[in-house]
């Protein structure tokens, strides 16, 4: 495994806590999975094998996450215990497994790229809130980009605007929504550069 320069600056700018967990979570995934290639992907550190993503770690304010990329395959339930990371909110190395328990998941996670990933049999229908809809028709260009994103794009911008729990914050991510998409722009368009 080549080291990618774009990690190193990533460690380089890493909260002093971070940088000894990011680098033995860089060490261990040389050591279980030297074929694999470091990338950045969605501005954080990954390691890939096979065209797949093994797993992607970051840091934040006060700890870190790893999240394996077919964790649910991987880890089973566990997986979704929450959003700190699938192994959980790492902020000392004393919180992450063992090196064999580590190295393990990687070579679980490395095998697992061999196989193209499981998909989802039925997924979500997007539901689109009325008052959404209502803005839509009067932002005719904002509609037609809407209609012209796949399945998974609209259900990004409805999931969104349903998730508010308050009426002004829907009625905020609404006009939000309406104006990124007269610009032609999806969901999350801030990452797709990453």
């Amino acid at each position: 495994m080549t080291p990618d320069p774009r990690i190193d600056a990533y460690l380089a700018k890493s909260a002093d806590f971070a940088r000894p967990i990011l680098v033995h979570l860089r060490e261990r995934a040389h050591a279980a999975a030297p074929e694999a290639a470091e990338d950045i992907k969605w501005g954080a550190p990954a390691f890939v094998a096979n065209g797949q993503i093994l797993f992607i770690m970051a840091a934040f304010k006060a700890h870190v996450a790893v999240n394996f990329w077919r964790g649910q395959e991987l880890l089973g339930d566990k997986a979704l215990d929450g959003a700190m990371g699938q192994l959980g909110k790492i902020a000392t190395l004393d919180d992450l497994p063992d090196d064999d328990a580590l190295d393990a998941l990687i070579v679980a996670a490395l095998d697992l790229t061999t196989t193209p990933p499981k998909k989802k049999a039925n997924p979500k229908p997007e539901k689109l809130h009325p008052d959404f809809a209502a803005a839509l028709d009067k932002a005719p260009k904002a509609k037609a980009v809407y209609e012209g994103f796949p399945p998974g794009a609209r259900r990004e911008y409805c999931d969104w605007v349903n998730d508010a729990k308050r009426d002004a914050t829907r009625d905020k991510r609404i006009a939000q929504a309406v104006e990124w998409l007269a610009e032609g722009k999806k969901r999350n368009w801030k990452y797709q550069d990453c």
